[in-house]
């Protein structure tokens, strides 16, 4: 197997003052599908990209936290930078920050001493850093104040700078159930679709599923199905954009019928198509046909 190409690599350095946020900026990102890796020295970084980037690695996208606190570890960082670039792997570094008052009162609230306080004031310790980093902050790609964020609001930021703004940030899983076999319990909006006719009672169609084109198209074509849809695909982008603003990235529809096998099936793959049409992430999968499948 060929090694694919350097650039389909991506690695993001995540940095910054320390209690600005790096812990929560590394989960936001890891829930992105990103490959996280913590308190790494920077030197490291150089063999674990190597090995990404050899041939058949699954990594494409390795996001690693940074905690730059000594002259050594900046310099190290710097050889690592110079190996990427030289490699040809994309590269971003996002560095998260916050006033020196925000900080002092963020450790005083978890009643930790700074790494670099050593029996210090507090305040020298944030000062030293902050001048440590100066140039690192300098060379950021995306520099992100957390002074005045709450945890969802520095998520909301990252999802803005790493994905873009609104609802294109938020990943949409559907699929297709029957009502004889239970209620979901993990979706966020459950849609009954049994007011549609059912194929279980033609017999050329009884035997297919909804995936089944003839299946399909005599769902779609059923009067109220078209309407159905365009109603719910407004109320789903409605709430899709609030999800994101509110720092809900994952949503589960669940659209069922009496059996999960025709209807729910159909009108589920409908609902994806439309909403993929607005650049939105959109996975589907059929319970009861998957759960047939394993028995």
């Amino acid at each position: 197997m060929r090694p694919e190409p350097a650039s389909q690599f991506e690695v993001l350095l995540i940095t910054g003052m320390s209690g600005a946020g790096r812990s929560h900026a590394a989960d936001c990102v890891e829930d992105m599908g990103w490959y996280v890796v913590d308190n790494l020295p920077p030197k490291l970084l150089i063999p674990l990209v190597d090995m990404m980037t050899s041939s058949g690695s699954k990594v494409h996208r390795l996001a690693a936290v940074i905690d730059v606190r000594s002259r050594t570890y900046f310099d190290d960082l710097s050889a690592v930078l110079s190996h990427l670039d030289d490699l040809g792997v994309r590269t971003r570094i996002l560095f998260l920050d916050a006033n020196d008052r925000e900080l002092v009162r963020r450790y005083e609230s978890v009643r930790r001493p700074h790494p670099l306080q050593r029996g210090n004031r507090l305040i020298d310790g944030i000062r030293e850093e902050r001048e440590l980093l100066s140039n690192l902050k300098a060379r950021a790609d995306t520099v992100i104040d957390t002074s005045s964020l709450s945890i969802h609001q520095l998520s909301t930021k990252l999802y803005e700078a790493m994905l873009g703004a609104g609802p294109s940030t938020v990943s949409v899983h559907i699929f297709s159930f029957g009502f004889k076999y239970g209620l979901p319990l993990d979706a966020d909006f459950v849609a009954d679709v049994r007011f549609l006719p059912n194929p279980y009672w033609v017999p050329s169609l009884r035997e297919l599923n909804g995936s089944d084109k003839p299946v399909s198209d005599y769902v779609l074509g059923s009067d109220g199905a078209q309407d159905f849809l365009d109603a719910y695909e407004k109320v789903i982008l409605i709430a899709l954009k609030g999800y994101a603003q509110e720092d809900k990235h994952y949503v589960t529809i669940a659209v069922g019928c009496t059996g999960g096998q025709h209807r729910s099936v159909a009108m589920s793959e409908a609902l994806a198509q439309r909403l993929q049409s607005h650049g939105l992430s959109v996975t589907v999968s059929a319970r009861e046909l998957e759960h047939h499948k394993r028995h």
